[in-house]
């Protein structure tokens, strides 16, 4: 019970005739705490207006880098170009999965995992770039892994920012929780040098293709060209005419032909 309600209890009991006023302070402030022991509810109001809301810390167009965008390694370039400005947030949960992989007993995830941590520590000190690691909540201390998706799409929408990632899976998460997610994987497709059937390209046949008269060469991209009778010139840098353009889930396959 707060002060006002115990100055009415005061009140009421000086009407009392006969009570010595030290008495009629005793009284009220023993039936005060009665009731707030009894009726909870009477402090309600009171212990609302003394509880202050949680304040969530304000962060400049947060950009929520996940593991699988870290260990790739290619939005540091971009980084770094300038191409991407804001605040760059590593959550709780991220860099316990990066540690994880880290300390692997498998020799390529480990390497990955030190590379990515160590990406991000020079990142932190880059001068004009803004970084945040964002303490999370856990319901428990074992923080697993199964969770961190859920976690970095729960931490985007509540800053309103958007993730960074290599993980087909986690940008179809984020889409359908309405979070901005964009893949590197579908942006370096989406940069990739077109090129339409009749053009001329002018490659180097570095190995064989699946058939044993084809070669395969690449752009500078990294988009493949089979090119037909290739072995035959295998070492060796060709002119070719693209015959066919073939859309893949992993990019555009040429096909082209030696002129």
């Amino acid at each position: 019970m707060d002060k006002k309600q115990k100055d009415t209890t005061t009140l009421a009991l000086s009407k009392l005739p006969g009570l010595p006023q030290r008495f009629i302070v005793l009284l009220a402030e023993e039936i005060a705490k009665v009731m707030v022991v009894r009726m909870p509810g009477l402090n309600l109001a009171t212990s609302a207006r003394r509880k202050k809301p949680k304040k969530v810390k304000k962060l400049l167009d947060p950009i929520f880098l996940d593991t699988s965008a870290i260990i790739d390694g290619r939005v540091f370039d971009i980084i770094h170009l300038g191409l991407l400005s804001g605040t760059f947030v590593i959550t709780d949960s991220i860099l316990r999965e990066l540690k994880h992989i880290a300390d692997s007993q498998d020799a390529v995830r480990r390497e990955r995992g030190k590379r990515g941590l160590d990406k991000l520590a020079k990142l932190r000190k880059v001068r004009g770039v803004k970084m945040h690691i964002l303490k999370e909540q856990y319901e428990n201390n074992s923080g697993k892994l199964g969770e961190v998706d859920e976690r970095i799409i729960k931490a985007a929408k509540e800053y309103r920012g958007k993730i960074i990632t290599c993980d087909y899976n986690l940008d179809k998460k984020a889409n359908i929780d309405n979070v901005i997610a964009v893949n590197l994987n579908e942006l370096a497709n989406v940069l990739k040098v077109l090129a339409v059937p009749g053009e001329a390209l002018h490659i180097k046949v570095q190995h064989i293709g699946k058939e044993e008269t084809q070669g395969v060469g690449y752009l500078d991209d990294g988009t493949m060209i089979v090119v037909e009778q290739g072995r035959e010139v295998l070492g060796k840098s060709v002119d070719v005419v693209v015959s066919r353009v073939i859309q893949t889930s992993s990019g555009r396959i040429l096909f082209a032909k030696q002129i």
